[in-house]
C-alpha cells in the first residue's frame, strides 16, 4: 500500500527555498574568507587561525543537538518552530558584522579573541534558524518525490547563494582598496543584511498548529542538556540510514570545507591574483545552477542514493585532477572546477532530499516528534565537517611553512612571498586531500539501504 502525496504549493516551495539564501551565504562566506582574514589581514598565525574557527564551530556542535530537541519541544508547546527561527534571523546580521569589524592596529592575540567571540555568537544565531529549518521538509512535504521537489529548489537557491556570496563577497571586499577594515566591514554589512533577510522570509513558512494540550514539565539546565543529548544519541542508535547518511555528509563537508577555505590561497599564491577567487566561484557555481534540476531528474530515474554516489565520484575525480597546479598553474583549472561544481549540486541536493526520507522512515518505525532532533544532529555533523576542513587546511599550511601577513601595507609587501613548500601545501589541500576524503565518504554511503518503497510504502 502506497501513501498518497500532498502537493506543495509554489508559495510554500519558494518561501522555504529562499531560506537557503541565508544558509548558503553563511556557509560560504565565512568558510571562504574567515581564515584568510585572520592570517592575511590580522596577522594571526595559520595554526591559531584554525583554532579560532574550529573552537567556535565546536561550540556549534555542542549546542545543535540541544537546539534540535528544544525546537521539538517548542513545536509541542507553541505549535510551531517559527519563534526560534525568527530570533536567529534577527540576531545573525549584528554578530556577523562584528566578526569582521576588528579595528586597525589591534594586536594579533586580541584580534583572534575578538573574532572568536563574535563568530561564536554568529554561529549560535545561525543554529537557532538552521536546525529547525532542516526539520521542516518532513513536516511540509508528505512523500518521497514531493520532498525531492522541495529540496531541489532549495538547492537551486543555495547554489545561487554560493555564487552570490562566493563571488560577490570578495568583490565587495576589494572596494576597500588598501584599507582592509573598510573592505571587510562593507562585505560583512551587505552580506549580513541579505543573509538575515533570507532567513526572516523563510522563517514564516514554518507551519503553525495547535500546541500540546499539556506542556512538557520544565527541567533544570543540567537535566535538559542530558535529555537533549540522550535524544540525539537515540536517533543515531535507532536509525541506521541516518548514521550512514550523516557520516557520508560529514566527510564530504570536510572535503568541501577544506577546498572552500583554500580558494583564497589558491587565487593569491597559485594563480597570483586575489580577484581570481571570483572567477573560481563563477566556474564552480555557473554549471551547478544549470545542473541542479537535472539531479532531481536523476533521483527520480535511478534513486537519490545512486545519484548521490555518482555525484561524489565525479567531484572526487575533478578535485584529484587539480594536483597538476603544482607544476602547471593556469586558467585550465576552471574546467575541473566547473565539473566539480556540477557534481557539487548533486552532493548538496540529494542528501538534503534523503534526510526527510530518513525522518519519515523513523517516524513510521518509532513514532513522530523527533524531526528537530534529527535536524540538530545533522547540523552538528555538517558543522563538524566544515570546521574540520578549515582546521586541516591550517595544519597543512603550518606544516608547509605558510607565512601570515598583517593588514599594514608595509608588512604585506615584506611578507608578499611564500616558500614553494607552502604553495605545494595549498594545492594539495585543494586536490589530493579532498579527493581522498570524498573516496572515504563512499564507504558509509554504500551502507545506506533506504529506498523509495521504504519511505512511501507502509512498513
Amino acid at each position: 500500500m502506497i501513501a498518497t502525496e500532498q502537493s506543495l504549493t509554489r508559495s510554500t516551495v519558494a518561501r522555504y527555498a529562499v531560506g537557503s539564501l541565508g544558509t548558503g551565504g553563511f556557509a560560504t562566506l565565512p568558510g571562504l574568507v574567515l581564515v584568510y582574514y585572520l592570517t592575511d589581514s590580522l596577522g594571526v598565525a595559520a595554526i591559531a587561525a584554525g583554532a579560532v574557527v574550529t573552537v567556535a564551530k565546536v561550540w556549534d556542535v555542542i549546542i545543535d543537538p540541544v537546539i534540535g530537541a528544544r525546537s521539538d519541544r517548542m513545536l509541542g508547546v507553541r505549535g510551531s518552530r517559527r519563534p526560534m527561527m525568527l530570533l536567529g534571523a534577527a540576531a545573525l546580521p549584528v554578530f556577523f558584522l562584528l566578526t569582521f569589524a576588528v579595528p586597525h592596529g589591534t594586536p594579533a592575540a586580541v584580534s583572534a579573541l575578538w573574532v572568536f567571540v563574535a563568530f561564536l555568537l554568529t554561529a549560535t544565531a545561525f543554529s537557532l534558524f538552521q536546525v529547525p529549518y532542516i526539520a521542516l521538509p518532513a513536516e511540509l512535504a508528505s512523500g518521497y518525490d514531493e520532498r525531492t521537489r522541495l529540496l531541489t529548489w532549495r538547492v537551486v537557491v543555495l547554489t545561487f547563494a554560493i555564487l552570490l556570496f562566493g563571488a560577490g563577497g570578495p568583490a565587495l571586499r576589494s572596494l576597500g582598496g588598501w584599507d582592509d577594515f573598510a573592505g571587510y566591514f562593507l562585505m560583512a554589512l551587505v552580506a549580513g543584511v541579505v543573509i538575515g533577510a533570507g532567513m526572516l522570509v523563510s522563517g514564516f513558512v514554518a507551519p503553525r498548529g495547535a500546541p500540546a494540550p499539556v506542556a512538557p514539565p520544565q527541567e533544570s539546565v543540567l537535566v535538559t542538556l542530558r535529555t537533549n543529548y540522550a535524544a540525539g544519541v537515540g536517533v543515531l542508535r535507532d536509525s541506521q540510514p541516518f548514521r550512514a547518511l550523516l557520516l557520508a555528509f560529514l566527510l564530504q563537508g570536510l572535503a568541501t570545507g577544506m577546498m572552500l577555505a583554500g580558494a583564497n590561497y589558491v587565487a593569491t599564491w597559485v594563480l597570483h591574483s586575489e580577484d581570481a577567487v571570483t572567477l573560481l566561484f563563477l566556474a564552480l557555481i555557473g554549471p551547478a545552477l544549470v545542473v541542479t534540476p537535472v539531479w532531481g531528474v536523476v533521483a527520480r530515474r535511478i534513486g537519490k542514493e545512486r545519484g548521490f554516489r555518482i555525484a561524489s565520484v565525479l567531484f572526487g575525480v575533478a578535485a584529484l585532477s587539480m594536483v597538476l597546479l603544482i607544476w602547471l598553474p593556469g586558467v585550465w583549472v576552471y574546467l575541473p572546477v566547473a565539473v566539480a561544481g556540477a557534481a557539487y549540486a548533486g552532493m548538496q541536493s540529494l542528501p538534503m532530499a534523503m534526510l526527510p526520507d530518513v525522518i519519515s522512515h523513523d517516524a513510521r518505525r518509532n513514532g513522530p516528534g523527533r524531526a528537530g532532533t534529527f535536524g540538530g544532529m545533522w547540523t552538528a555533523g555538517e558543522t563538524t565537517g566544515m570546521a574540520l576542513g578549515a582546521t586541516v587546511l591550517t595544519i597543512v599550511l603550518a606544516i608547509t611553512g605558510y607565512i601570515a601577513r598583517a593588514a599594514d601595507p608595509s608588512v604585506v609587501v615584506a611578507g608578499a612571498t611564500q616558500p614553494a613548500s607552502a604553495v605545494a601545501g595549498i594545492v594539495l589541500s585543494f586536490s589530493i586531500i579532498p579527493a581522498a576524503i570524498i573516496a572515504a565518504s563512499l564507504v558509509p554511503l554504500g551502507r545506506y539501504r533506504l529506498r523509495k518503497g521504504d519511505v512511501d510504502g507502509v512498513l
